[in-house]
């Protein structure tokens, strides 16, 4: 029993010091934006430090971190030299932290249904009840959860896929 918990204790101790050994991630968000403070939730909830600023100025903020326009979203963070545009899933930037490319930062562009903070299906982005649904008046599908793709951007600005989901 005491060997139990013994062990136990060690395995809390080491996950306790993997969380600390992430950065501080600092988001900027323009004001108000829920989606982008519930993505913030989401980095706690994976054992990043997260401080939210409001900012007037989120064009400014792209500018000072080199955001190309075509990968833009709503929010931009800076982690570890790195800057994070839109909702970003925070398996990605440990992924990144890990390996350390040379870039700029990561992307997911626009606002994708079914990203971290932009859930309408549910807090995994599951699609139990299907991906989509038919709007009663049109007919029309409507995505539930769309798929999207995480992008490197390169120190020259070009980007490649990173990570799909």
């Amino acid at each position: 029993m005491l060997r139990t918990f013994a062990l136990l204790a060690a395995l809390a101790a080491s996950l306790s010091a993997a969380a600390e050994t992430l950065p501080p991630v600092e988001v900027f968000v323009p004001k108000p934006c829920l989606t982008c403070i519930d993505w913030a939730e989401h980095l706690r909830q994976n054992g990043f430090r997260v401080t939210v600023r409001e900012t007037d100025d989120m064009a400014a903020v792209k500018r000072r971190f080199k955001v190309p326009a075509e990968v833009a979203s709503r929010m931009t963070a800076r982690v570890a030299g790195y800057f994070v545009e839109g909702h970003v899933p925070a398996a990605d930037i440990k992924q990144l932290l890990k390996e350390k490319p040379k870039a700029r930062g990561l992307a997911v562009p626009g606002l994708p249904m079914g990203a971290p903070g932009y859930e309408p299906t549910g807090a995994d982005g599951s699609c139990e009840s299907g991906c989509t649904i038919f709007d009663p008046n049109s007919g029309e599908r409507i995505p539930r959860r769309e798929f999207f793709n995480t992008l490197l951007v390169a120190p020259d600005g070009r980007t490649k896929v990173w990570a799909r989901h």
